[in-house]
């Protein structure tokens, strides 16, 4: 049977096999959702991107992120990764693996009461030298209580809108600062 792509934007039916770090953290979960995206650019480089999820969302700024743009260039020590930092406004940092993934849990209770909770890891796998793979996986456990219940039909579709346009943005971002690495002229500054 056909999954909707809601539920599997860009992964593989392997990737949607495999155990995620975000799985025990919400062993009940409703539903899985998967984002997934290559990216032209080495493992750390992405890994490095995603550190920045910490300042902002990277998707839709005028909607996520209040207006304001999500930075474009590196941000010094947005790499000094300890559990309970906040991520992206509403989610709490629970595990991370240097390179490899990170892993959050929605925990404001007001955005937990709308859209359920939520358990997310970002998984960044080298495919080659060069590239790599990103794989966001979401376990949502919805709301049942009115007038949320409702939020397990738009969700899917939500959330595949603003994280397609997440990834794309870090994908963009790494492939950038990745060809930016290999110019001679670049190193010096």
């Amino acid at each position: 049977m056909r999954r909707s792509v809601a539920l599997t934007w860009g992964s593989t039916p392997a990737e949607r096999r495999g155990a995620y770090p975000c799985d025990p953290l919400l062993p009940d979960a409703d539903a899985a959702y998967f984002r997934a995206v290559d990216v032209s650019a080495p493992a750390p480089t992405v890994f490095r991107w995603l550190c920045q999820l910490k300042l902002a969302p990277y998707s839709y700024d005028w909607i996520d992120n209040f207006g304001r743009r999500s930075p474009r260039r590196l941000v010094p020590g947005a790499e000094n990764l300890a559990p309970g930092q906040r991520v992206m406004t509403i989610f709490g940092l629970v595990a991370f693996e240097e390179e490899r993934h990170l892993t959050v849990a929605l925990d404001l209770p007001r955005a937990v009461s709308v859209f359920g909770r939520v358990a997310m890891s970002y998984v960044v796998s080298a495919t080659s030298e060069g590239s790599c793979r990103l794989v966001a996986k979401i376990n949502v456990r919805y709301p049942t209580k009115p007038p949320w219940s409702f939020v397990r039909w738009i969700l899917p579709w939500g959330d595949l809108v603003m994280m397609r346009k997440q990834l794309l943005t870090l994908k963009r971002l790494s492939e950038s600062q990745a060809r930016l690495a290999g110019r001679p002229e670049a190193w010096g500054s």
